[in-house]
Order: structure tokens, then C-alpha cells, then sequence
């Protein structure tokens, strides 16, 4: 494994976008377990996309315009959904000490759905696993699977500690309802501008 595979992960997975916002807004309103959990979920969305790119899938969505489009316009539609639902449901981001915490499988059905509607991701796989991996050695399908496991490891890591740090600071805002409310207001911001950019992202 080489130095550039994880320095190049590691900007990849630092980067904020969908994952890091939904984890962040997981760990502010519910708290470290929530935060974590979201986090893990992040990872698991990444599994279709891995598999994707080992089994040749992501060649045909790289090559099919009406692939990516379908797959892209409902990741952009899924976005959308979150920033209507975080602006308008004031449980989504309420930190509320007294409030009982989402179920682990509903946070887990959502942050999976935000990596898995993201044909980015496929294609970001299938462009960068490649250059790390020479189809014409021995085992390239075993080291690729082991290069995924290294990135979806840092991402769960990553991520983590975005919920961690979110969660720390959750005691800090519990009275002070108009900071919420702009929180509220700016992660529903970053889901619509998330979507925004997915929808006129192209191949």
C-alpha cells in the first residue's frame, strides 16, 4: 500500500459532502451513539459502490449516459428530501437532552441511501482504484478489495470523529434555540446545495 493511496484517501474522506454533513448533524442532535451509527452507515453505502466497480458495473454506468442520469437524478431527488425534512421537522436537529433518540436502523437506512443514490462515488472508485492496482499482476482483484477495505476504514475513522466533535459541542447550544434553528436551517442549506451540485455534475 502506498503513501499517495492514503494521503489521497484521507483528502478524499476529509472532504466535507453528504456523509459528513448528515454525520455531523447526527452527532449535534442525538449525541455520540448517533454520531458513530451514522458514521458506520456512511461506510456501508460504500460497499454497493466497491462492488460496482470489482464486477465491471461501473464501466456500464461510466458508459451509459441514461445509467448515470437515472441514478444521478435520485440521489439529487433523495438530497432534496433531507433538506425539506431538516427545515421542516424540528426533531431532525433538536438537541433536546429529554428527547429519545432515532432508532439505530432508521439512522442507518438514511446515511446509506445518501452514498448509495451518489453515482460520483461508483465513478470515483473506478477511476481511482485503478491507478493503484495493475490488472496484469497476480491477485489484482483481492489487493483492490483490500485497497476499498483501507478507504472505507479511514472513512468510518473520518467520520467518527466529525460525530465525536459534533457531540461534544452539543451541551454548548441546548439553550440557545435560535443557533438551532440556524443550524437547522444551514444543514437543510447544505443538503439542497449538495444535491444542487450532484444535479449538474456530470461522467
Amino acid at each position: 500500500m502506498s503513501l499517495a493511496f492514503l494521503l489521497t484517501t484521507l483528502v478524499v474522506v476529509a472532504t466535507p459532502g453528504t456523509g459528513v454533513v448528515y454525520t455531523l448533524a447526527a452527532g449535534l442532535s442525538r449525541g455520540r451513539r448517533a454520531g458513530l451509527v451514522a458514521a458506520l452507515a456512511c461506510t456501508l453505502g460504500i460497499v454497493p459502490h466497491v462492488l460496482a466497480t470489482v464486477t465491471g458495473l461501473a464501466a456500464l454506468l461510466n458508459a451509459s449516459a441514461a445509467a448515470f442520469q437515472t441514478l444521478k437524478y435520485a440521489g439529487v431527488a433523495y438530497l432534496l428530501h433531507m433538506a425539506v425534512a431538516t427545515l421542516r421537522d424540528k426533531r431532525t436537529i433538536d438537541v433536546d437532552q429529554e428527547a429519545a433518540p432515532l432508532s439505530a436502523g432508521r439512522v442507518i437506512v438514511r446515511g446509506v441511501l445518501i452514498n448509495l443514490l451518489n453515482p460520483k462515488l461508483t465513478i470515483f472508485f473506478f477511476a481511482f482504484l485503478p491507478q493503484f492496482v495493475d490488472p496484469a499482476r497476480p491477485r489484482a482483484l483481492p489487493r483492490m478489495l483490500a485497497l476499498s477495505g483501507v478507504f472505507m476504514l479511514a472513512t468510518f475513522v473520518v467520520f467518527a470523529g466529525y460525530g465525536i466533535l459534533a457531540a461534544s459541542v452539543r451541551s454548548h447550544v441546548v439553550a440557545r434555540p435560535r443557533v438551532m434553528t440556524w443550524l437547522r436551517r444551514g444543514f437543510a442549506g447544505s443538503f439542497a446545495a449538495l444535491g444542487a451540485k450532484l444535479a449538474v455534475a456530470t461522467r
